[in-house]
């Protein structure tokens, strides 16, 4: 591998660790604040936690492929 794909695939792979971090706790902050509301919804109580929170982490980890692609392509573009 050269350097640039190097580069391109750290860039993805911090990317995405970044938003499953980022997504995950969103998520998991979100349940908490839902199940400590004075009258929480029949939503929150049947929704599992740990399945909300996998669901921001793989959200998370697609928004930070995504985020690290548009990145590498405006790097690209303004290079040209």
């Amino acid at each position: 591998m050269d350097r640039k794909n190097n580069r391109f695939i750290i860039l993805i792979v911090a990317c995405s660790a970044i938003g499953v971090v980022v997504g995950g706790t969103a998520s998991w902050a979100e349940s908490s604040q839902c199940w400590q509301s004075k009258a929480p919804t029949s939503e929150c109580v049947t929704q599992d936690p740990v399945l909300k929170t996998i669901e921001g982490m793989s959200s998370g980890l697609i928004a930070g492929v995504a985020a690290a692609i548009g990145a590498t392509w405006q790097i690209k573009r303004d290079r040209d």
